[in-house]
């Protein structure tokens, strides 16, 4: 499983946030933080706002913010929101043509496999990666 650049980047902007609860840090700072390209992370931080994760206020002064606690956000909800296609293989996709489909045992395994691998995240928050120095502001 090899989850998109844009998880990765959304992970990064999350956790860069999460370190700064006490202002509002801009796309600018954290594109040159983690070398994004300023219009690749607009893209993400809309889709994180949609989602509920981030709160962006516009204008001068403006930024954005975590929308919960860290705690309170879970890695396995942001990696389903943010994966267009979690399908491992070609026969998770409904209507796929796949001429084994129906007959392949690897399909239960794979699936079993991106199971686990949810259920794995689902068991983090934001607050569990946060670096070190920055969780006793949480």
């Amino acid at each position: 499983m090899r989850l998109t650049a844009m998880t990765d980047y959304a992970m990064r902007l999350l956790m860069y946030v999460g370190q700064h609860p006490d202002r509002l840090c801009t796309i600018n700072e954290i594109a040159g933080v983690y070398a994004i390209s300023e219009p690749h992370l607009m893209k993400i931080t809309h889709r994180l706002a949609q989602k509920g994760w981030i709160e962006t206020i516009r204008g001068k002064h403006g930024g954005m913010r975590l929308a919960h606690p860290p705690q309170e956000i879970n890695l396995g909800a942001v990696v389903r929101d943010m994966e267009n296609d979690l399908a491992l293989v070609e026969c998770f996709v409904t209507g796929n043509n796949c001429t084994l489909s129906g007959t392949c045992g690897l399909t239960g395994i794979l699936q079993g496999a991106l199971q686990q691998f949810m259920q794995h995240l689902d068991r983090y928050t934001l607050a569990d990666i946060i670096p070190q120095p920055y969780r006793s502001v949480l």
